[in-house]
């Protein structure tokens, strides 16, 4: 009797267990919708020929996703779904063995084996589909001229500030599968991708205005972790940061808000502020606090950059005047100060001369990279191929890629870069596009050490630059962590607007990763809020100790 008991007992223990793992929140519901929408999109092949009005799809089916209270209610939705969009024909190009050299770290389809969502009917259609996956063209991504993806085809939408909480969620869907597919650093992000997924959905949803609804696709961009990647709307600055600005520049030296610039001269003279001040608060908040605070609308790969960034919205608002508390030395200095409005005011910016080249004392060059052009190389480094050294200032963002210059400094060929692009036939995976290559100068070789200036306004275009140059046999990199923001620029959207994200994945030719870390730095140099307010230069002069030694 007792064993009859026990028995019945585990049976109904075992039947509650299996049912409880097949509930799942509404959430995770629309999550799911939201994946398969975007694996339609890009492999069934069908969809992918753009014979279907697919964001039309997303919005009448999350009704019927909505009602359904089982995973085999789901799943039938589904396999209805894939059914209605005709027969998926074995692909004997998808099968074929392939000589392609894939880098794997963001390609996840296991998602599509989940029993907690899918019956083994949908996860079957599902992965025969991905053995079946589209090969031709496809409608709504290309591959661009250096192997990064164009998004086309796109609609756009007249009530796009503030849709409907379906078209928000279809916004959302858009964005994220672009990402999923074809940003190459998405296994780098410190959120993992789906967990993004898992957050923003309700926040999208629930959205009470468009302010709302601007500021979440801000934060989902932001999440990327991408200096690449920037989000702008009309709708955010002029109704949440306010279109009325101070035009200073800070950074964080030293754990503490310090003013490193003017976006207006004069204003710096008729406020007196000065270079290398210390913020202490602003309208009586705590400067590193409202650091902390807007940080997550802050875009940027790392620490460094970020602290770049906060300049662009750390002195925002609606009224006509800040109060700041400055710390200069040791007296604390209040100072009531008049907002700009960006849309109408003419700032006159602290004027610098820049020149290409010059001369340092002890026979030492400097070169500007953010101005040079290919017709100076030549010129230049005819007079200074006997020279102690040179230095090569690559802070700045250059006209060029110094192929040439670099040429100067090795003896034999050598390989500076490997790259990633997103694999169009598979979705998801990346190839490996080639290495780059820098060749030698036959006619004349630089014997003298060359040092090369990067922190973290060395962006993208700098940070290959940087790596092109850093191959050469008597090279040095000083300065700080760079943006970690490089290769080739590609444009995504959400319904009606554009963000950006890196396109390319670039490693040096050893597989050492950049984004996020940075390029190699040999001699790093922190500024000081004491060189700042002394007007030095602390990574040049690092750079001749270096030279002079």
């Amino acid at each position: 009797m007792k064993k009859g008991i026990l028995f019945l007992l585990l049976i109904i223990f075992g039947f509650q267990t299996i049912h409880s793992q097949e509930k799942f929140t509404e959430i995770e519901k629309l999550s799911v919708t939201a994946k398969i929408w975007g694996f339609l999109k890009y492999y069934h092949p069908q969809v992918a020929k753009g014979k279907f009005n697919w964001d039309e799809q997303f919005i009448s089916i999350l009704p019927k996703v909505k009602e359904a209270k089982s995973k085999e209610q789901l799943s039938t939705i589904y396999i209805d779904w894939i059914d209605s969009l005709g027969e998926v024909k074995k692909c004997k190009a998808c099968n074929k063995p392939t000589n392609k050299e894939y880098f794997n770290k963001n390609f996840d389809l296991s998602w599509t084996q989940n029993s907690k969502y899918f019956n083994n009917e949908i996860s079957s259609k599902l992965k025969f589909i991905e053995e079946n996956r589209f090969q031709g063209k496809n409608y709504y991504v290309k591959s661009g001229s250096y192997g990064n993806i164009e998004v086309k085809n796109e609609p756009e939408y007249l009530d796009k500030e503030y849709p409907d909480s379906y078209h928000r969620l279809l916004s959302l869907s858009r964005y994220w599968n672009t990402v999923e597919y074809f940003f190459p650093y998405k296994y780098q992000t410190d959120q993992n991708w789906d967990e993004v997924l898992l957050e923003m959905i309700p926040r999208f949803t629930d959205a009470d205005n468009a302010v709302e609804y601007h500021l979440v696709m801000l934060e989902t961009v932001i999440k990327l972790d991408d200096s690449h990647a920037m989000f702008h709307t009309t709708t955010i600055h002029e109704k949440f940061y306010g279109k009325k600005y101070l035009p200073i520049i800070i950074r964080i030296i030293e754990g503490k808000v310090v003013i490193t610039n003017f976006r207006d001269s004069s204003f710096a003279i008729k406020n007196d502020l000065q270079i290398g001040d210390v913020i202490e608060t602003i309208d009586s908040e705590n400067a590193l606090e409202r650091i902390n605070r807007i940080n997550k609308y802050v875009h940027g790969s790392n620490v460094s950059v970020k602290a770049k960034n906060y300049s662009y919205i750390f002195f925002n608002g609606f009224n006509d005047i800040v109060n700041m508390d400055i710390r200069r030395n040791d007296e604390l200095i209040t100072k009531n100060l008049e907002r700009h409005d960006y849309s109408k005011d003419s700032f006159k910016p602290i004027e610098k001369k820049e020149e290409k080249f010059k001369l340092l004392k002890n026979n030492i060059g400097y070169i500007n990279l953010g101005i040079l052009e290919e017709k100076d190389i030549k010129p230049i480094m005819d007079n200074m191929i006997s020279s102690k050294a040179l230095i090569v200032d690559i802070r700045n963002y250059p006209k060029i890629h110094p192929y040439k210059l670099s040429s100067y400094f090795i003896k034999e060929e050598r390989d500076f870069v490997k790259l990633i692009k997103p694999d169009l036939s598979y979705p998801g995976k990346y190839v490996w596009k080639r290495k780059g290559t820098v060749y030698p100068y036959k006619k004349e070789y630089y014997k003298g050490k060359v040092i090369l200036l990067i922190n973290e306004e060395t962006q993208s275009s700098a940070e290959y630059s940087t790596m092109i140059l850093q191959v050469g046999d008597n090279v040095i990199t000083v300065g700080s962590q760079t943006s970690g923001a490089d290769g080739n620029v590609s444009k995504i959207e959400f319904l009606g607007y554009k963000s950006f994200i890196s396109g390319l994945g670039v490693f040096y030719p050893d597989g050492t990763e950049t984004q996020r870390v940075g390029v190699k730095v040999d001699v790093k140099v922190k500024r000081t809020i004491k060189g700042i307010q002394e007007g030095k230069d602390e990574i040049l002069e690092k750079a001749i100790e270096i030279i002079n030694q």
